[in-house]
Parts: structure tokens; C-alpha cells; sequence
């Protein structure tokens, strides 16, 4: 039987609970005491007669709140939780004493031994383990954790090899022994699988406080589980890439590898062979070379800065998109492909394909899930936890604490237009707490070209009349918000107009879903 009592701190109090368990003749097996004014006793069971006398007996106690029976102990609700999670503890774990002397192993360790628990307790561990001398270790005038290549069972194993402090009454620890954790290389090569595997949400790592931002996270979400081409449109540094591995990892081809190709950064004979791959003989080549389609086959393939592309690849792309195969450089049958093409660009292809710079048939073909990702400064809402986010990554990297925005670099950051968006945040956040001496970053240390923080809706060469101005920036404000506002009822709600007037304004400008990136 356990009592658990609730008690106010009074000298004495203890020795008057105890003397009413000698007056009936009770056998007191174990009694606790915490700090939050309880005591805790455990003795046999007793007749139900005996125990109703001893209970008002303990109440009538000066200072007893509260006495009621419980199931477990403290220290048994502790033994009993630290026993099945190393019975659940797939990796050997063994707990010595100051000497390495076995006091405690669970499972797996007598599964591996083929022994049972008698024959172990007791034993020095350093016959089970070799590589580490743990006893001199106990004995060192300075025991910190330590991280160890071991032998056991003749395996390589890394072993956490972690003290037992207990404090004495000085407040000073000492030394009550170790527990020491076996991982072998395949469980660490399972975890480490696993640690680089995809979250279950691939788009957790986007930062998305802002409406505008939590829209297209949605957007892209519903894109992932399509297999069609994806085209992003956004100003360079937006994160276009990030959103493109983030719909690869939800899709269904998350299994498959996430390959890029960079159209804009190198000449077109070298972006075929990167692409289509090449047979060898083929214009003097003498090896053969495996194209990112052929290693990109059941996964995904990032187009970047597709605006960038020749008349001439565009035509093959086309064809591939068309046909799902192609051709090797040099050879002339067809492979077949199975690979989803993501393209991005930071151009306006609506207005390239006007200009002849850029095949139509093609971008309808692409512009079939686009997806327009804001710039920083629309989404300022997000500037705050991004910066937080990025001293925190790179503090870690460079192992020191992560310091705090001041109030004046808050508002600095947060009016800042960030013409490179959220890569230039980042990079101006690394430079900054990669040179900070103190522990809070002030404005001073955000390295940024000038630029005003007030933006000039009128251009320098301005010419017109007023009327004329107004138009331009009414068209202006409704370009940028009818991607994300489609619906001409949604984008009247937004603007706080009537459907009809939204609508004549669309109409006037010629805004619509073939002249505006959707």
C-alpha cells in the first residue's frame, strides 16, 4: 500500500506520521519526500478496519492538507519509465558504477551476449568493450561526455559515453558512474537515410507568414500533386528553386532524383549535350555522355532561367514535352522519357513571346501550373521570421549564440525594398553575424547597397499629365495583384470596388489571363 500526503513544511511533521505507523504496528518499507510538500510512504497492505483508523489519525496531523493512496512511488513511477524505454531501446546500453563495474544493461545487450541478465551484472565492462578504457575515464579528475569509436562483439561501434552526476551536499557533483550507448554503422547509416529523407510537409522550410505568401505555398501544394510542366515566375532571389525541390519532395516522384540545369550560364552546344546527352563519335567526341533527362528519368527536372534558352533548344524542348522522348547528340532512335519538367524565370515570357524571343507554342505548353512568387517587399510580414531563421542557421554554423535584432535594425530590415529579396536578407544576415562582436545586431552592421526606403510610383522622365500618371499606376497595382487575385469578384473585394468597376478596369487595360503570368 502507497499513501501519498499533502503537507505544509513544519519541522517535526515527518517523525508524527512515522510515530503513528509504530503505534499500529506498521513495517514502513520505503518513505519519499519532494520538494512541493509531500511525503510519500510505502508499507504492506492493511485490513480495511485498520486502515479506516489511520487515516483520520495522519489528518488530524497539524499542518496535513491531504492524504490519499497512490499507485506508484515517485522513484518507482522513474525505475519503471527508465526500464521500459531501454527495453524499448533498439541500440546496446549498458550503466556502470565509478568502478565500470555492470549495474544495469537492457535487451539488446542481452540479446546480442546471448546471456542472461545475472551473468552480466557485475562484470567489468571493459571485457565486453574494447577501444576505450572506461574505468580510467571514471577516474580522471575531469569526467565529460564523450563520443568514442569502440569494439564490441568484434564490430566497430560509436559510443556515447555519458557520466552520472549526483551533487553532494557541498552543491559540488560527483560521480556515480556512466551509461554508455552503442550505435553500430548500420543503424547510423538507417538514421542518417532517414535524417536526409523529405519531411512528411516538403514545404516547411519555406517561410510563410504573409496571406500573399501562404497563398502560394497553397497553390503549390495542390501543383505538387500534379504531373504536368510547372513554370515560377519571380524577381531573382525569391526562392524559386526552394519551391521547386519543395514540389518535387510532395510529388509522387519524390523517390526520383531533383536534377537543375541553368540555361542562362553556359553556351548552347553545352546545354544540349547537358541535356540530351551525346553517343560517342558524335562531332570528334570520343566518350558518351548520359544527359540529364536519361539521369533525371522517374524524378524532376529544373529548368532554370528557361527565358534564356535558344530558338533552337527551345524547339527540342517543345518536342520532349510534345512526345515524352528525344534524341542523344549523334544518335537516332528515340528514348523515352519520364520526367517532370519545372522551368523558372524572372522575365516577363508573356512579353518575350510578343517580341519573337520566344517560342508561343512553347510557353503555353510550360505555362500550364505557373506559379508567380512575390518579391520581399510585398511580403513584409515575412521579413522578421526569415531573419530570425537565418541568424539562427548561420550562428549554429559558426558555433556561437544566435544575437538579437535591436529595434532599430528591425524597422531598418522592414523598409528596406530588398531588390535581391529574400538571397540578399540572407546574405547581409551571414555577413553581419559572421563579424559581430557583441551579442545584438544594430542597423550599423547591415551591409546593403543605398537604396530609398520610400518608393517613387512617379518615373523620373514623367511627362505626362496627372491623369495620365494615375492610369499608369492604377494598371500598375492591378497587374501585380491579378495573379494572385484571378477571380475579378476576389480582386473587387480586395480593392474594396464593385465587380462591374474591376471588371471595365481589366478590360481597358487589357488585363487578363493570356497577358498576365498566372
Amino acid at each position: 500500500m502507497r499513501l501519498e500526503i499533502s503537507c505544509q513544511d513544519r519541522l517535526g511533521i515527518t517523525q508524527d506520521v512515522l510515530d503513528i505507523l509504530v503505534s499500529h504496528q506498521i513495517d514502513l518499507r520505503g518513505i519519499e519526500i519532494d520538494e512541493v510538500g509531500k511525503i510519500y510512504l510505502n508499507f504492506p497492505t492493511i485490513k480495511f478496519e485498520d486502515f479506516q483508523h489511520l487515516m483520520p489519525k495522519i489528518r488530524k496531523i497539524a499542518g496535513i492538507e491531504d492524504v490519499k493512496t497512490t499507485a506508484f512511488m515517485p522513484i518507482e513511477r522513474e525505475q519503471n519509465q527508465l526500464k521500459a524505454l531501454l527495453k524499448t531501446l533498439p541500440d546496446p546500453v549498458f550503466s556502470v558504477d565509478p568502478k565500470g563495474r555492470i549495474i544495469l544493461v537492457n535487451d539488446e545487450v542481452l540479446n546480442q551476449l546471448d546471456k542472461s541478465k545475472s551473468e552480466i551484472l557485475g562484470e567489468e565492462i571493459g571485457d565486453y568493450i574494447k577501444g576505450f578504457n572506461i574505468s580510467r575515464w571514471l577516474e580522471g579528475k575531469s569526467v565529460s561526455a564523450q563520443v568514442q569509436r569502440i569494439r564490441f562483439l568484434e564490430q566497430d561501434y560509436l559510443a556515447d559515453i555519458l557520466p552520472v552526476m549526483i551533487p553532494d551536499l557541498g552543491g559540488a557533483n560527483i560521480v556515480a558512474g556512466a551509461v554508455v550507448m552503442l550505435k553500430s554503422e548500420l543503424r547510423l547509416g538507417q538514421q542518417l537515410t532517414v535524417f536526409h529523407q523529405a519531411s512528411l510537409d516538403s514545404f516547411i522550410s519555406v517561410q510563410a507568414q504573409s496571406k500573399l505568401m501562404k497563398k502560394v505555398i497553397a497553390e503549390a501544394k495542390r501543383m505538387a500533386e500534379l504531373d504536368g510542366p510547372m513554370i515560377i515566375f519571380g524577381e531573382t532571389g525569391t526562392g524559386k528553386e526552394l519551391i521547386a525541390k519543395a514540389c518535387h519532395e510532395a510529388s509522387r516522384r519524390c523517390g526520383g532524383q531533383f536534377l537543375i540545369l541553368n540555361c542562362g550560364s553556359i553556351p548552347d552546344d553545352v546545354i544540349e549535350n547537358e541535356l540530351f546527352g551525346r553517343v560517342s563519335g558524335s562531332v570528334g567526341e570520343t566518350q558518351s555522355k548520359v544527359g540529364l533527362l536519361e539521369l533525371a528519368q522517374g524524378g524532376t527536372l529544373f529548368l532554370d532561367e528557361i527565358a534564356e534558352m535558344s530558338t533552337q533548344l527551345q524547339v527540342k524542348l517543345l518536342h520532349v514535352l510534345q512526345n515524352n522522348s528525344y534524341r542523344r547528340t549523334g544518335e537516332n532512335t528515340e528514348k523515352i522519357v519520364d520526367v517532370r519538367i519545372i522551368c523558372s524565370t524572372q522575365q516577363d515570357l508573356g512579353k518575350l513571346v510578343q517580341q519573337g524571343q520566344f517560342r508561343e507554342d512553347l510557353y503555353y505548353r510550360l505555362n500550364v501550373l505557373g506559379l508567380v512568387l512575390p518579391p520581399l517587399r510585398e511580403r513584409k510580414s515575412d521579413i522578421l521570421p526569415l531573419a530570425e531563421r537565418f541568424l539562427k542557421q548561420h550562428s549554429l554554423k559558426l558555433g556561437r549564440r544566435a544575437p538579437k535584432l535591436s529595434k532599430a535594425c528591425n524597422d531598418y530590415i522592414l523598409a528596406y525594398p530588398w531588390p535581391g529579396n529574400v538571397r540578399q536578407l540572407e546574405n547581409a544576415l551571414y555577413r553581419a553575424v559572421s563579424l559581430l562582436e557583441g551579442n545584438e545586431l544594430e542597423k550599423e552592421h547591415i551591409r546593403v547597397p543605398s537604396c530609398s526606403t520610400v518608393t517613387s510610383f512617379v518615373a523620373e522622365e514623367f511627362t505626362g499629365n496627372l491623369d495620365e500618371e494615375v492610369k499608369r499606376y492604377e494598371k500598375d497595382i492591378l497587374a501585380r495583384l491579378y495573379p494572385s487575385f484571378p477571380s475579378t469578384r476576389q480582386l473587387a473585394k480586395k480593392l474594396g470596388l464593385s465587380h462591374t468597376a474591376v471588371a471595365n478596369k481589366l478590360r481597358e487595360y487589357g488585363i487578363n489571363k493570356h497577358t498576365v503570368n498566372i
